[in-house]
């Protein structure tokens, strides 16, 4: 890899970021009065919209994973659809069927939940292995297929799916072809004590009616999203950085404790979310650090470790910061 010095960045460093920095100055204050905390959580699921991907979110039940979609989709002015995985959900179930109209010669297609522009799937890994094939067309072509006929869906049309960290029986677990069609695995933590504190108080004082319809948030203006979105894509990435993402991404294929490695379409949404993080640090260029941040919720889903490594205590995120290491930085 270039040891070259790597161009001075330009002085304005938000220069062509005005969108962008709006829509997430409003998201932390609105999404604020109604989730304690997440901080993290709640960027990285702006960052999936952002970057026009799909999202896991991991966690225990009771964390505010479904309310946290939710405000996002009420923030940026989205509809919003939640699926409850179960064992019996059939494709139909999702997206939708067609049905003989009363007294009428014809068909009618009535959609089902996926026509929306959120998708909120509950439980993800409870739903059957046909069913899981059926939103994989969904995700990776944001179209129908049934009776031979295509139907597109919304243009902003996103999944944030969610698993249950520790509860397995009775489930379906992910193939690795569905999991590497998501852009991020978001980790979503139990809140501290003062901000689980906060969650009592505001309850306590509230009318009862729940802190999405109390907080009333006030949506974006309309076309600040897809504005946002192309200034994420025009943030500016220098030659050396491109050399650093494939090393990271390459490293994880001959690394002695991975089974399996990042994919060239991992490679790629790693570059993606990196310059996503470096919008949300207010730059409209990229630095090393904006990929190291990126890594562990673009690639963490993407790694098989060996068995092994695992009876070691190994996981995926401690395993990708070792990656991290051995990758030299380019020098900026």
């Amino acid at each position: 890899m270039s040891q070259q010095p790597m161009p001075e960045p330009i002085q304005d460093t938000s220069r062509g970021l005005h969108a962008t920095s709006q829509l997430i100055a409003h998201a932390r204050s609105e999404l604020g009065r109604v989730i304690s905390g997440q901080g993290e959580a709640i960027e990285e699921v702006l960052m999936a919209l952002m970057c026009q991907g799909h999202a896991l979110l991991e966690g225990v039940p009771g964390i505010a994973k479904t309310l946290m979609v939710k405000a996002t989709g009420r923030l940026l002015g989205l509809g919003f659809q939640r699926v409850q995985a179960t064992p019996d959900l059939m494709p139909a179930d999702i997206l939708g069927t067609t049905l003989l109209r009363p007294g009428v010669d014809g068909f009618t297609f009535h959609p089902g939940p996926v026509f929306t522009d959120l998708l909120l799937v509950d439980e993800i890994n409870r739903m059957p292995p046909r069913t899981q094939a059926a939103l994989l067309e969904c995700m990776e072509e944001r179209q129908v297929t049934t009776d031979g006929a295509r139907r597109p869906l919304p243009p902003w049309f996103t999944v944030f799916a969610t698993q249950n960290p520790v509860d397995f029986e009775g489930t379906y677990p992910l193939p690795e072809a569905q999991l590497d069609r998501f852009l991020l695995k978001i980790r979503v933590a139990y809140p501290t004590e003062a901000e689980e504190l906060q969650i009592l108080e505001r309850h306590h004082a509230g009318s009862g009616a729940g802190p999405l319809e109390e907080a009333a948030i006030a949506p974006i203006p309309a076309g600040m999203l897809a504005a946002a979105r192309a200034e994420v894509r025009s943030i500016r990435i220098e030659p050396e950085l491109y050399g650093y993402i494939l090393a990271v991404a390459r490293r994880t294929r001959e690394w002695p404790m991975l089974l399996l490695g990042a994919s060239p379409r991992a490679a790629l949404n790693l570059m993606r979310v990196a310059q996503a993080t470096a919008a949300f640090d207010g730059r409209n260029y990229l630095v090393p650090d904006d990929v190291k941040r990126a890594v562990p919720p673009v690639l963490r889903h993407r790694m098989l470790l060996k068995p092994e490594a695992e009876l070691e205590g190994f996981d995926a995120d401690r395993v990708l910061a070792d990656v991290v290491a051995a990758v030299p930085v380019p020098r900026q």
